[in-house]
């Protein structure tokens, strides 16, 4: 019998639709297929079968820092088939490892279903654009596509800072340059220093961490320059306040005034799994809340009442803004999702049962769903 490679993991990911792989000792490997963790078919791995398929995929350098530091972010890649993010780690003394499958092609706003919105904002001459939510909701997959519209429509020169690069984009109209954080500079907040003197039109910051990289984005989007970034919020409101609570206290007043003149809109999306998903259909469906800066939003913001932007959201339809609970609520009365997957991606869920104006309710005491009466 063969030894296993990771290269043969990578491709039974792939070939299953998966999005991730887990590899750990003691299990077998599982991949994450539609949001569902399922165990492969191999035999559980060893201590020493584990660190041979991680270490497989690093340079000395990357095992020198793994060694160091018992954690690494890096990427793998096999030509012809896909790009993946990985993320090593020790678990119980022995080293473990999640990979994140990327897709070689980078896909199109239309094939993610986003609406014009997405669009009209990658086409902004500068400001700060944010894309939001939870690990695994497609951020990355989102801004990708953002960036390769504007490099098949415009001359721009385009700058990435990621950790690490997850997309790999061929220069059309657009001039590119991607650098990796460990390896073509030491932080996000170095590279965004040196990446005003750089001469760019577009900046994607890959995640906005720190006090420092939050600064520094918002001062790049004043001072002309079209800032995307990443945060891990659930929601516009919630994202406002976390770039303000990032900063000491006597600088905040002064972060909601740049705020309100650099952000020009956040969109916080989340996966949710479909019902009745049909063989070879990818089993899960983007819902996304939208949030367009208008006077009305920028005032809010530089008065602190962000509690008041989820109304402003709520009212500004027109303008193509949308809650995510009336996102979920449409998906659910499309029939596209249950009531149960669209109740668990909710904060408010009153709101959301309001809009749907369906008889059930969560019930309070075993969280088990119950009919009005």
């Amino acid at each position: 019998m063969s030894e296993l490679m990771i290269e043969d993991l990578m491709e039974e990911v792939i070939e299953r639709g998966g999005s991730d792989l887990h590899v750990s000792a003691g299990l077998p490997p599982y991949i994450r297929i539609s949001g569902h963790l399922t165990p492969t078919e191999h035999p559980p791995l060893s201590a020493e079968q584990c660190q041979r398929l991680i270490f497989s995929m690093l340079n000395n350098t990357q095992r020198k820092n793994l060694e160091q530091n018992w954690e690494l972010d890096c990427s793998y890649g096999i030509r012809g088939l896909a790009r993946f993010r990985v993320n090593v780690y020790k678990d119980r003394g022995t080293y473990a490892a999640c990979l994140r499958a990327l897709s070689s092609k980078i896909p199109t706003m239309e094939t993610l279903g986003l609406s014009d919105v997405v669009r009209e904002m990658s086409e902004k001459p500068r400001g700060l654009v944010l894309v939001t939510g939870p690990t695994g909701s497609g951020k990355s997959t989102t801004l990708a596509s953002m960036i390769n519209n504007i490099n098949l429509t415009r001359a721009e020169h385009i700058l990435t800072v990621e950790d690490p690069i997850e997309f790999v984009y061929e220069p059309i109209k657009s001039l590119i340059h991607q650098r990796q954080v460990g390896e073509d500079t030491k932080s996000f907040a170095n590279a965004l220093r040196a990446a005003l003197r750089e001469d760019p039109d577009v900046i994607l910051v890959g995640e906005m961490r720190d006090l420092e990289t939050i600064a520094l984005a918002i001062s790049a989007a004043e001072t002309g320059h079209l800032v995307f970034g990443t945060l891990h919020t659930s929601s516009a409101s919630q994202t406002v306040d976390r770039m303000v609570d990032v900063f000491p206290p006597e600088q905040q007043q002064q972060i909601r005034v740049q705020l309100s003149n650099s952000l020009v809109a956040v969109f916080s999306q989340t996966l949710v799994s479909k019902r009745n998903v049909k063989p070879g259909e990818f089993g899960r469906v983007m819902a996304q809340e939208t949030m367009i800066v208008t006077p009305a939003i920028a005032n809010l913001m530089r008065e602190g009442k962000t509690s008041q932007i989820y109304s402003a959201i709520q009212t500004g339809g027109k303008l193509g803004m949308q809650t995510l609970e009336k996102v979920l609520s449409d998906l659910y009365k499309a029939g596209t999702i249950s009531f149960e997957s669209a109740i668990s991606k909710t904060s408010k869920p009153d709101e959301l049962q309001r809009l749907i104006g369906d008889a059930r309710i969560p019930g309070k005491q075993t969280g088990a769903y119950v009919t009005r009466t």
